[in-house]
């Protein structure tokens, strides 16, 4: 008898303690949809308070954005061991001389005229040196991990410049390109999970 009532005392007991797990993990599982909430807010937040840049600065940041890629991709035709890397390379090369040139056009129609200067930043200067001295699966690997890094730059530049732009056949081409550097962005990010 004393068994029973032990028992029928203990069954409550554990039904909150099993509640209290539930609610803990319901908890960790709010906590967790609430960080990420609040990081995708910040990451809004900041793009938004992301100054547009001027139609010089755009121009110039695309400009030595495709001169970048154009040089680290011929550098992968000679030191990458992958052959998808080097097919990346390769359409990399023609889709950043396509790119180069709508937006020399875009510049050249605007009011007043835009000459787009495409000296590499010091930054990306020292990205290509650090390439230049990699071969083979190292070379690889930091090469599609900077064409990662270099395109989600690119398509918050076009994204950002497509929407606020004040130069119109700028802001025209930046729309028109930031499709085809999200499909690079993809492209890339499938090739760094291999």
């Amino acid at each position: 008898m004393i068994a029973m009532r032990t028992a029928l005392l203990a069954l409550p007991l554990l039904a909150v303690a099993a509640c209290n797990s539930n609610v803990e993990q319901d908890v960790e599982g709010t906590v967790d949809r609430a960080e990420n909430a609040a990081t995708n807010t910040i990451d809004n937040v900041t793009q938004s308070l992301t100054p547009t840049p001027s139609g010089q600065e755009f121009a110039n940041t695309a400009a030595r954005s495709d001169a970048f890629e154009i040089a680290a991709a011929k550098l992968a035709a000679t030191n990458a061991q992958s052959a998808e890397v080097k097919e990346f390379a390769q359409k990399m090369i023609e889709a950043h001389t396509q790119s180069t040139a709508r937006i020399k056009e875009a510049a050249g129609a605007s009011q007043p005229q835009i000459t787009p200067d495409a000296t590499l930043s010091r930054d990306q200067q020292e990205d290509l040196n650090e390439l230049k001295a990699l071969k083979g699966a190292k070379f690889d690997e930091e090469y599609i991990d900077g064409q990662v890094d270099a395109h989600e730059d690119a398509l918050a530049l076009m994204r950002k410049y497509a929407t606020d732009g004040t130069v119109t056949p700028l802001k025209a081409a930046a729309g028109e390109l930031a499709p085809v550097i999200e499909q690079h962005l993809a492209h890339a990010r499938r090739l760094d999970r291999n």
